[in-house]
């Protein structure tokens, strides 16, 4: 299928962004010139008036909405109402005006969070209704598993061509390493790191480090992303991973030893561990637009940290 970006006007909400950074990176490699990237500061997508202000000043022909109210377990934890309405208002109301503007391709992202707390490991796309999310992420995982309730049925009736991506756990250069909204690897990050800085002979760590999870480096996820754009037309939601799996105290280990820290790592049980296990099925997505993740894990994971290094110094 031939896929000319330097013809397309595209819209990327979250275009300043963590992943979205890495998104509209690969567009411009892409040879896309006509590229507008929608600023929270700009539009408040919970604001159906400014949704529509944003697709008269984009005049889009193709939507990738990567924008999302989101962060870690404390954050699920303490905004489990905001995480539920803004992430559904957000993309139900970008839907909705695809739909009115007659839009070309809507792109829309879901999370890993909205499986049922026990699937099955590798989750497959079809056991995503099979139960309830864990309990600490089920708001957030509801609200975007309604769009893609929501896209499904817009393209039965108004034909609009949305399709719905699962992407794991996320990491890499340009994370948000702020504790309040940080996912594991960053927070991690950031934990040893400073304990090494000060000198601190322990770290504590939340829960047992028993749950295993998944994760893909943000230019991987890019990469997917936008070969589904290019690739896919269909209904079904896809898997985006890398198909590799880690229990926490596993990636601990690993994470102080490439942040240089010797001492000890504290576990404090009193602290939720999350979802048992994480490892997706990402055959659907490697059959369906070729996609496979290619960055080693433990260099990414020292990429991350040299980042947070210079970073955090001012540099």
């Amino acid at each position: 299928m031939s896929f000319d970006w330097a013809t397309k006007r595209i819209l990327v909400t979250g275009g300043a962004g963590f992943l979205g950074s890495y998104v509209v990176e690969g567009l411009h490699r892409r040879g896309a010139s006509n590229v507008f990237v929608a600023r929270s500061s700009e539009y408040n997508l919970v604001d159906g008036a400014a949704v529509k202000a944003l697709f008269v000043a984009a005049r889009p022909q193709i939507v990738i909405h990567l924008a999302a109210v989101v962060g870690g377990i404390g954050a699920n934890r303490e905004n489990p109402g905001r995480f539920f309405y803004e992430n559904l208002m957000m993309g139900a109301q970008l839907i909705d005006e695809a739909r009115r503007v007659g839009l070309e391709k809507m792109v829309l992202l879901g999370t890993v969070c909205s499986y049922p707390n026990f699937t099955p490991v590798p989750f497959q796309e079809d056991q995503l209704w099979n139960g309830y999310p864990e309990a600490t992420n089920a708001p957030y995982g509801i609200a975007k598993k309604a769009l893609l309730v929501q896209a499904q049925a817009y393209r039965e009736q108004y034909k609009l061509n949305s399709i719905y991506l699962l992407p794991v756990n996320l990491y890499g250069p340009r994370d948000h390493f702020d504790p309040s909204i940080s996912h594991v690897i960053p927070a991690l990050i950031k934990k040893f790191v400073d304990a090494r800085e000060t000198g601190s002979k322990t770290v504590t760590c939340w829960g047992d480090g028993s749950p295993t999870r998944e994760f893909l480096h943000a230019a991987d996820a890019a990469e997917g992303i936008l070969l589904a754009t290019e690739k896919y037309d269909g209904a079904e939601p896809v898997n985006l991973g890398s198909g590799e799996e880690y229990s926490i105290a596993t990636l601990a280990t690993v994470i102080a030893r490439a942040c240089r820290y010797e001492n000890e790592i504290i576990w404090d049980g009193t602290k939720p561990n999350g979802q048992p296990r994480r490892r997706l099925d990402t055959s659907r997505a490697e059959r369906l637009f070729g996609f496979k993740a290619r960055k080693d894990f433990h260099e990414g994971l020292q990429e991350t940290v040299r980042w947070y290094e210079e970073h955090s110094r001012g540099k």
